[in-house]
């Protein structure tokens, strides 16, 4: 028999999850049982691949310490792998024996949660040991607690070794009726690849960087569909009026495309484009309704700005040279 002990704390001497598992291992072991202990705080970056760990286990032990609230980190990455990554079936043949002292209170609902998370990934549950420990040394010189810890090592040992049935849980119902995450079709072969993937820096910085790349491709295809933010760039040349006092950089954003127009004048020099510049003086984000009736004369810019039709960051000084350099004439 094998009993694999997943302990998610964070490896304190004062931490009594330890004691707990200490124990349960030394009565486990006169079983003849082989137990095998992960610390998840030591496989902190390979976490993803632990729920391989579970092929050659007939039964495991979850232990966390309640610090101050919850499960921890280590223990809830640890869980997520399972679901992502782990191999269904084998977790369904899975008994689980949870393990939760408390510092700080919560043993409860730590527990709750362990059982409501193995159940959801088809496993059984067993009657578990939760404890709240004012003083780890006092709980841990008590031989009254020592003698029932070897008693649940005990059932665990009889309740694997005949393959106890326990009654059906709604969680597990509910993940076989109604959960379909997206890994559900791949093979567990597939699964476990997927979880080696996951667990290289490299591979995942890459695959960030990609889907950026492709971000950036659509999100420019998108534009470049945005008929309304074309007719902007013609009316901004047409109407420029040569200013030489102000260098100026403004970003134009509007609120209603994902369109952004850069306009940059340079000793009298204009330069339009659409997209983000560098080191704009001026954001300017308002609708497309507003940028029309500004190209077609009927307000300025500065006006828009005042009356609240648009926002702006950045030197607001400069929407008034705007309005000089762009004097567009009002037409009907």
């Amino acid at each position: 028999m094998n009993i694999n002990i997943y302990y998610g704390g964070r490896g304190l001497i004062e931490d009594p999850s330890i004691y707990v598992i200490h124990k349960l291992t030394e009565v486990l072991e006169e079983l003849r049982v082989k137990v095998t202990r992960f610390n998840l705080y030591e496989e902190k970056n390979g976490i993803t691949m632990l729920p391989k760990t579970l092929k050659e286990a007939d039964g495991v032990i979850l232990a966390v310490n309640v610090e101050w609230l919850g499960i921890g980190g280590f223990m809830q990455q640890f869980l997520d792998a399972c679901w992502l990554y782990g191999d269904k079936e084998q977790l369904s043949k899975l008994y689980m024996l949870p393990v939760v002292t408390a510092t700080a209170g919560g043993e409860r609902d730590a527990e709750g949660y362990l059982v409501k998370a193995w159940e959801v990934l088809g496993g059984t549950v067993l009657d578990g040991i939760r404890a709240y420990v004012e003083d780890h040394v006092d709980f841990e010189t008590n031989k009254d607690y020592g003698l029932l810890i070897e008693k649940y090592a005990e059932k665990l040992y009889k309740s694997v070794n005949q393959k106890a049935k326990n009654f059906p849980a709604s969680d597990s119902y509910i993940r076989h009726r109604f959960i379909k995450g997206t890994l559900n079709d791949l093979t567990p072969q597939e699964s476990e690849q997927l979880s080696v993937y996951v667990s290289d820096d490299t591979y995942v910085k890459k695959q960030k960087e990609d889907i950026e790349e492709l971000t950036q491709i659509f999100k420019g295809m998108l534009n470049n569909k945005d008929d309304e933010g074309q007719e902007f760039l013609p009316k901004l040349i047409e109407n420029y009026h040569i200013i030489k006092e102000e260098d100026v950089i403004y970003e134009i954003g509007f609120t209603d495309i994902e369109t952004t127009i850069t306009v940059e004048i340079k000793q009298g020099k204009l330069n339009c484009y659409h997209g983000k510049g560098n080191m704009a003086d001026v954001e300017i984000k308002l609708p497309t309704a507003v940028m029309k009736k500004i190209v077609s004369g009927h307000i300025t810019m500065q006006m828009a700005f005042m009356s609240g039709e648009l926002t702006a960051k950045g030197n607001f000084s400069l929407i008034r040279i705007f309005d000089q350099a762009f004097p567009f004439k009002k037409s009907l």
